[in-house]
């Protein structure tokens, strides 16, 4: 039998001050207004505590850093009781000393820590230096079940990779949610920045696609040069681009939201629509899981081309 359930997820697009405290008081606002406006699952962008610290390497940016279990999932455990919402919310995480990851958790309506999945795609790009403060993940891809419906998440880079959408897919994910920081180089947006996001919108569209699901992009927006508290980077910062969205089973676009402006998208989940979806374009019934082992090599060098009985030449 077709299920006919639905329930709403809201897309938070923030800026982000110099004050990690000002902006956690911010998310909880717009975490407010999404309820009030009938989200049941709202996801915060990455790292949104703080403006984007990658762009430096800096030790003294690991004080930003908490346990999970921590102060943040506390505070947010009250806001999803008191709106009778899931939040997820992505964290900088202090597992040990010197230990940290890159951190989504997931809380469920009431208040209770329904998963933690850490960034298993970690970049080392100018400006995204990433793998200087996080260790990639452990603890693999997941979906979870919360009061309205089993949801994915991943984080940012991530969303580049089709292996992490489809492993989070088949384990029963309705929605893939990516909580993302990405934006321009200044010196770039004239001649690439249009083609950038393109690029960006478009992959995550192909894995709503390929695997009948629903998948939403919550970016941040503003320009930043990682000011946290006067201690700023160097340099021309980056323009975080915004355009957060929410695409549909077969990767229409449900909401979108602007380059340059706080938002809160409000898009409907139908699991109707993943279903017939699913029924007239049966990709995962048509999977040859038989024949995708070389897909755990690095590369397939031509010198060790995969002979008809499965082993390398």
């Amino acid at each position: 039998m077709t299920s006919t359930r639905k329930y709403k997820v809201g897309l938070v697009q923030m800026r982000m001050s110099p004050d990690p405290e000002a902006n956690f008081a911010a998310a909880v606002g717009h975490i407010h207004v999404a309820a009030q406006r009938g989200a049941n699952v709202i996801c915060l962008p990455e790292l949104f505590r703080a403006q984007y610290f990658c762009q430096r390497e800096d030790t003294r940016l690991f004080d930003l850093a908490e346990p999970i279990p921590g102060p943040s999932t506390g505070k947010l455990a009250v806001v999803a009781r008191e709106a009778r919402v899931v939040i997820i919310a992505s964290l900088f995480e202090r597992r040990a000393p010197g230990l940290y990851h890159n951190t989504a958790v997931t809380l469920n309506a009431d208040g209770e820590l329904a998963g933690v999945y850490r960034k298993m795609h970690i970049p080392d790009d100018p400006l995204y230096y990433e793998k200087y403060y996080f260790a990639p993940g452990d603890l693999g891809f997941q979906a979870v079940d919360t009061a309205f419906g089993r949801v994915g998440t991943l984080v940012c880079w991530d969303q580049w990779y089709p292996e992490g959408a489809r492993l989070t897919a088949l384990q029963g994910a309705e929605v893939l949610f990516y909580p993302t920081a990405i934006g321009w180089h200044p010196a770039e947006k004239d001649e690439f920045g249009a083609a950038q996001y393109d690029a960006w919108q478009t992959i995550q569209r192909a894995h709503a696609i390929a695997n009948g699901v629903y998948v939403a992009g919550v970016n941040r927006v503003g320009l930043e040069h990682g000011d946290i508290r006067g201690n700023r980077a160097a340099g021309p910062g980056l323009e975080f681009w915004g355009g957060s969205f929410l695409a549909d089973p077969f990767g229409r676009i449900v909401a979108k939201a602007s380059h340059d402006k706080e938002e809160i998208l409000i898009g409907e989940i139908d699991l109707a629509l993943i279903e017939d979806t699913r029924r007239n374009w049966p990709f995962l019934r048509d999977r040859r899981i038989d024949a995708y082992e070389p897909i755990t090599k690095r590369f397939l060098d031509p010198v060790h081309a995969w002979a008809k009985d499965g082993e390398p030449k």
